[in-house]
């Protein structure tokens, strides 16, 4: 009886793949978690103590929609200084999915156009589709390189932006440098947005470069709850040119209206942790999980972020999916859910080393299964 009130925006694009698999692990007793694409790290105890003193201090309030000032001008100093644009603006969003929320909303028109490379974070293909825009992934199969023709090859004139997500969710890839200025310098020609996802970028184990450096209309998505321990808290900041980020902060007004106030102060003080301990960390249990896997399994080294992407050694990403829940009580997301093939999973490497060492033992008796 209700079905009519439900938008024909609401059946573009279906609830995320991930809680389908946490549906089916619902009563699932001491699972093995790889499934979860956050810290196991707390927010650092500076910036935590920070949090409750506002807590206290009842700061609870609304904040600015552009955020706090000190927080803001402290971001956009640091930005100025790293990429030297006049024209280079900062606010702070709820979350880096938040920022992109607000960038397709000002940006895609029915119709329009958004590349992005397969595979890919899930909010992706949903969010362009609940814009009115149309989705174009980009094969990466089956090394995750980043072919520059392909790209190109997929512009058109209806091609409104691209987004690119390095470090990658979900298989780690991080574009090198010079696959990063060709993008950037691809968008620059044909006139076109480019999104940079960077929330992932402390979380790399070789060198990162931004779009941004080579392309001054880069439009930069960034945060705190990946590099911090905070995706609760929903404190991310967006950055690029002024006239973009004007519209964005008015969506912002009539949407989020604000970050969370407290949070706003806890990525304040986080700011100048040093979270060198805690990458170092997710480095080693990266090498523990490949170095265990590699020979059962089909997979790319992930160079940054804390996920590993490998092809399933038989059947569809799918069916090995729930053969690992139903029989070893062990949670990880098909790959179907960030791509349009169903031949790899996710793995999320942000588990304690003991988590990983139950999830060797379940991976090596998988890989023998037909």
């Amino acid at each position: 009886m209700t079905s009519h009130w439900i938008s024909q925006r609401a059946g573009t694009f279906e609830a995320s793949g991930i809680r389908k698999v946490f549906d089916l692990a619902a009563n699932l007793q001491n699972p093995i978690n790889l499934s979860i694409g956050q810290p196991d790290f707390d927010v650092p105890e500076n910036a935590r103590k920070t949090m409750i003193d506002a807590i206290n201090s009842a700061k609870g309030g609304y904040t600015p929609t552009q955020g706090l000032a000190v927080f803001r001008e402290t971001l956009q100093h640091r930005i100025d200084v790293q990429y030297g644009h006049a024209d280079r603006s900062v606010f702070i969003v709820s979350g880096t999915s938040g920022a992109l929320a607000l960038a397709l909303l000002v940006t895609v028109d029915p119709g329009d156009e958004v590349i992005f490379f397969d595979p890919y974070f899930v909010m992706y293909d949903a969010l362009v589709r609940m814009t009115g825009g149309v989705p174009v992934a980009v094969d990466t199969y089956p090394n995750f390189q980043y072919d520059i023709q392909r790209l190109a090859d997929a512009i058109t004139p209806k091609t409104k932006a691209i987004i690119l997500n390095s470090p990658a969710n979900p298989n780690g890839k991080v574009a090198t440098r010079e696959e990063v200025k060709a993008i950037a310098e691809l968008a620059n020609k044909h006139n076109v947005l480019l999104i940079s996802d960077e929330i992932y970028k402390t979380f790399c184990y070789q060198e990162f470069s931004s779009p941004a450096e080579y392309n001054p209309n880069t439009l930069v998505l960034d945060g705190f709850s990946k590099s911090h321990g905070m995706p609760g808290w929903r404190v991310g900041f967006v950055h690029g040119p002024k006239e973009l980020i004007e519209q964005m902060l008015k969506f912002q007004q009539y949407t989020f209206v604000c970050s969370p106030h407290v949070g706003q102060l806890g990525a304040l003080a986080a700011l100048d942790i040093d979270m060198t301990p805690q990458i170092e960390s997710y480095r080693k249990r990266r090498d523990l999980l490949y170095n265990a896997l590699k020979n059962d399994y089909e997979i790319n080294k992930p160079e940054g972020a804390f996920y590993m992407f490998p092809k399933a050694p038989w059947g569809t990403a799918s069916e090995f999916v729930e053969k690992a829940i139903t029989e070893h009580s062990m949670l990880i997301i098909p790959g179907n859910v960030f791509s349009q093939k169903d031949t790899h999973f996710r793995i999320s490497y942000s588990a304690s080393e003991t988590t990983i060492q139950r999830g060797i033992e379940a991976f090596k008796k998988l890989a023998k299964k037909s």
